[in-house]
């Protein structure tokens, strides 16, 4: 009988089994969303561009009042080196990445990822015949061991993936930290994907820093952002990627064959949300981040068995269950089935064991009540 491709016969599923919608009286922690609505203006400008007529084939990088817009705000926001015609805008930043992994990556090639790492990173390599290379980070801050990354690399070595501010454990990287990883890049000519679709969710005491901004960087950075999470717009999968010129002319071929482009209403609405209108309200948002972070931090520090170090940016927490003597799966099957809190079990990712993953994305209320019920059912036990 014909088969499928053998490569994704035993491809990992990463955290999905866990992202299921749990019944009613469960507490989701696992869903990386922002609870809040889109904004009204965003949703209107779909509408009206909808209403236009505006559903027929378009520029397939985007619109170029998008893409102008769009590298506008990077240069001006994290000074990233891009035009009008180095941006591409894609279906959610999670197809940027694939795109990136295909135009960069031969079958063979090697893929340093920090671990814990966000799970699709490891999938997609492995769709692509590239492997994986899990380099662990330091564990009392989640931040870069950069002789492990050093003693990582080999002739095979072909890019470094960072994600700063990081998913699944907070982190927000240093800017010497990030010099220091664009150096390894530079010294061992890779590429470096930079995954900064968390940048504006940063709680730490110093700026985002994008490595594509630094002497060196731009020729070999490929940022990747969108609209998810800072707006509230995880639905609408839109992203944006901006890279060299010869990654990006590759990559708007692949996009022109692979799907068109994104939908060309979604264009207007991805454009409104770049107003300073906007801007006001995810700022809103962030002060509410702020105000959860701290709930979180708060609860898990009076839970005994549990810790947290300081989430410094997105909004997720990476919380230390070791004390508790269970493996993480353990702890989130049984936090489920008998708190009926739902969490995401860290040695589900390479280097995330004795951790669960808890995002604050949700409402004030969830966090009050998921912390009781996980404190009682830890004293009960």
């Amino acid at each position: 009988m014909v088969d499928i491709a053998e490569r994704f016969v035993n491809l990992p599923a990463g955290i999905k089994p866990f992202l299921a919608a749990p019944p009613a009286d469960v507490i989701r922690w696992t869903v990386g969303e922002p609870a809040f609505d889109t904004p009204q203006p965003i949703v209107e400008a779909a509408i009206k561009s909808l209403n236009e007529g505006n559903t027929k084939y378009t520029r397939s990088e985007g619109s170029l009042e998008l893409c102008e817009c769009a590298a506008d705000r990077l240069r001006e926001r994290y000074d990233i080196p891009a035009t009008t015609e180095s941006v591409i805008i894609t279906p959610g930043a999670k197809q940027a990445l694939l795109y990136t992994f295909m135009v960069c990556c031969e079958p063979g090639d090697e893929v340093i990822l920090l671990a814990p790492a966000w799970p699709s990173y490891d999938i997609q390599c492995r769709m692509l015949q590239v492997k994986p290379i899990h380099v662990p980070v330091n564990k009392e801050n989640f931040h870069p061991d950069f002789d492990a990354i050093e003693a990582a690399i080999t002739n095979k070595t072909k890019m470094l993936v960072i994600n700063s501010p990081n998913n699944p454990t907070g982190a927000v990287y240093t800017p010497e930290e990030i010099t220091q990883l664009l150096e390894i890049a530079k010294k061992h000519d890779l590429w470096l994907i930079s995954d900064e679709i968390y940048a504006r969710l940063n709680w730490s005491g110093w700026d985002h820093l994008s490595p594509a901004s630094l002497e060196g960087g731009g020729e070999r950075t490929i940022v990747i952002t969108g609209w998810s999470k800072s707006f509230a717009m995880t639905g609408w999968r839109i992203g944006i990627v901006s890279g060299p010129e010869k990654v990006m002319q590759a990559m708007g071929k692949l996009q022109a064959n692979a799907c068109s482009h994104i939908p060309s209403f979604l264009m207007d609405a991805a454009l409104a949300a770049l107003t300073s209108e906007i801007d006001d309200a995810v700022e809103e948002f962030k002060q509410e981040y702020l105000k959860r972070r701290q709930i979180l931090m708060d609860g898990i520090a009076a839970i005994d068995g549990l810790s947290m170090p300081e989430p410094e940016g997105a909004f997720y927490g990476f919380v230390d269950i070791s004390k508790t003597r269970m493996d993480s799966t353990t702890f989130a099957t049984k936090a489920l089935s008998e708190a009926r809190v739902q969490m995401i079990p860290g040695g589900l990712l390479d280097g995330g064991e004795g951790f669960v993953r808890i995002s604050y994305a949700c409402d004030e209320a969830t966090l009050h009540e998921g912390l009781d019920r996980i404190s009682n059912w830890l004293e009960s036990i």
